[in-house]
């Protein structure tokens, strides 16, 4: 696994994680709550949110096991009691992305948004969305380079012309 979804996944923990603390002052209708929880499930997000136990775990293993194979088993055999225990974690990141997206959006514009994500071509979007987000980056990246690159040429350009040596 690249360090790329790594990060993804543990900066949308962090943001979740941040966000939850945020939202506890609105308190959507149980309507707009439930309609949110379904279009959490169909945006697949509580997967994404399942996957980053893995992710927090092979980041702990190397300080606590400290190639010891000794420990290393012992944490290997305590992970679904670890499991377990995330999930209050899970349970509040869920219910944290839930509120936020209620919050945000009318009961109706929720199921407008579940409806299309029900769709193949809102299920196509939401299996291309990492690699798309991760593409995109990518172009932007590349296109601020070029741009920066050709910034400095044209401002040295310039201020040598108005005398200054650069």
């Amino acid at each position: 696994m690249s360090s790329h979804p790594i990060k993804y996944l543990m900066m949308v923990g962090s943001v979740l994680l941040f966000s939850i603390g945020v939202v506890k002052a609105q308190t959507p209708a149980p309507e707009a709550m439930a309609a949110a929880r379904s279009l959490v499930t169909t945006l697949k997000l509580s997967d994404q949110y399942k996957a980053l136990l893995p992710v927090i775990l092979l980041g702990l293993k190397p300080s606590l096991v400290q190639d010891r194979p000794e420990i290393e088993r012992d944490f290997d055999a305590m992970i679904p009691a670890i499991a377990d225990a995330y999930t209050p974690y899970y349970n509040a990141m869920v219910d944290g992305i839930a509120t936020v997206y209620a919050n945000t959006f009318s009961v109706a514009e929720l199921h407008q948004i579940e409806d299309f994500y029900r769709q193949p071509v809102g299920q196509k979007l939401l299996e291309k969305s990492l690699v798309l987000r991760q593409q995109s980056v990518q172009i932007g990246e590349e296109a601020s380079r070029k741009a920066t690159e050709e910034l400095r040429t044209s401002l040295t350009q310039l201020l040598r012309e108005k005398g200054h040596k650069l």
